[in-house]
């Protein structure tokens, strides 16, 4: 039980630091736009939703990558995880470029979808011309750093990671208000930033694959037939990416919804988001934490271990769903007093942040089994199927219902769509305790 708290220890603390600094950007921006105006924060918070697709695929290649790699890296296998950290990155650039083209070249297009206002949808498309650049640069560098969480240089990795966002939070301040002598930029200034630390973040990665018992990209493995590893990565990657679409997409209603509900609606929205994946990145850690190591001791044939350690991660993830409920309430009053915010959206956001605290306990839960240990033992296709049912069969139509139909209040419409965490909850429990996930797959791919 010890060496468990400290292998875990070890990968949650940089995996979660990495992701806070991630959720950090978002915040910063949300601060500094939001110093410039309402609509301004309310859109780039609705032109992101496209960098919030992107990053979804990133995420379903990842994770369908960790299910492969981390349990043949717990087998000693290195030249297959660079066959498969090679096979991932060819796959994450081709779709990378078709996100980079139509952000480009139709952003006010992609603007209509969320929203009907003008003046947001031109500034959306001001930021999305942009910022499209950076998905060409993160499908790069956002698999290699996958990689060496996995290989064991998870600090590494972090390092990297977090030193890209303070870049980029030091670039927002001098783009967006124009410090230090150079020309005030607003809302292009923020995708700018983003562009560059994007780009310094691969040409470190690059770097760092050329070093010395690294993980190494090797281009001539892409076209290399290795069936049984692509197969295998297809295999267990296609329910991870239906599962993150699905899981998006419903998301992405969630935003389109509340962003036909005004402007103090999505300001609102906006804001509870970004606080809220700021502070749940530790139960994120966890997940993704744990589901690495368990993925090494499967990989391993340590198989009654593995479904030990499944247990301490579930009652783990219990406790830190609960406390980073009570940190987004308790911090929720002094948030208000910061932002500047109109009356009716600092209304709006104390309501749905109470709706939040009561998603975190069942999003800590859902994260550490679905995507953490259910994918560390090849069992991707449950998720899919829960968040299909979850999302589109009951709180996109719901969401839907109480918004244009009903005409519920904003916080009540707010409530309904982030009922879904809590919704799947005992189903997810349920399969947890059929240990199905419980299979070494390097004897099988």
């Amino acid at each position: 039980m010890k060496l468990f708290y400290k292998k875990l220890t070890g990968l949650v603390l940089p995996i979660a630091f990495q992701n806070f600094m991630l959720s950090l950007v978002s915040a910063t921006d949300a601060v500094m736009l939001g110093k410039l105006s309402q609509n301004t924060l309310s859109a780039v918070s609705l032109a992101s939703q496209i960098t919030f697709v992107h990053s979804l695929f990133l995420a379903a290649l990842t994770i369908g990558m960790t299910i492969l790699v981390a349990q043949y890296w717990g087998s000693g296998n290195k030249t297959a995880v660079e066959k498969i950290t090679a096979h991932v990155m060819f796959i994450s650039e081709i779709i990378s470029a078709a996100f980079f083209i139509v952000s480009t070249a139709f952003p006010r297009a992609l603007m209509t979808l969320f929203t009907s206002d003008a003046e947001l949808i031109k500034s959306g498309s001001t930021y999305l011309k942009i910022v499209g650049v950076s998905y060409m640069l993160s499908g790069i560098s956002q698999i290699y750093l996958c990689a060496m969480k996995n290989s064991g240089h998870a600090v590494r990795s972090m390092i990297i990671s977090s030193t890209a966002v303070l870049l980029n939070i030091l670039f927002n301040a001098l783009f967006i208000f124009g410090l230090a002598g150079l020309p005030a930029m607003g809302i292009a200034g923020a995708a700018l930033a983003t562009v560059l630390c994007r780009g310094i973040e691969l040409f470190w990665t690059v770097g760092e694959s050329l070093g010395k018992n690294k993980i190494r990209f090797r281009p001539a493995y892409i076209f290399r037939n290795e069936k049984n590893l692509t197969t295998g990565f297809r295999r267990y990657t296609a329910p991870v990416l239906g599962n993150e679409l699905v899981w998006g997409c419903g998301f992405t209603m969630y935003a389109v919804i509340m962003g036909h509900l005004g402007t103090d609606a999505v300001a609102a929205n906006a804001l509870v988001n970004i606080v809220k994946n700021l502070i749940v990145c530790f139960c994120m850690g966890i997940g993704s934490g744990g589901g690495i190591i368990i993925g090494n001791e499967l990989g391993n044939g340590e198989l009654s271990l593995a479904r030990k350690d499944g247990d301490t991660l579930l009652r783990l993830s219990v406790v830190s769903g609960i406390l980073t409920g009570l940190v987004l309430l308790a911090l929720s009053p002094f948030i208000v007093r910061t932002m500047d915010l109109s009356t009716q959206a600092a209304y709006y956001f104390k309501g749905m942040s109470i709706s939040c605290a009561c998603y975190m306990a069942g999003k800590a839960v859902n994260t550490s089994l679905v995507a953490g240990i259910f994918c560390a033992g090849g069992d991707s296709k449950f998720g899919l199927i829960c968040d299909s049912i979850t999302m589109w069969l009951v709180t996109v139509p719901l969401g839907y219902i109480t918004a244009f139909i009903l005409h519920w209040p904003v916080i009540a419409v707010f409530a309904v769509v982030n009922m879904d965490e809590l919704i799947k909850l005992p189903a997810v429990l349920i399969h947890y305790k059929k240990y199905k996930w419980v299979q070494n797959l390097t004897n099988t791919v």
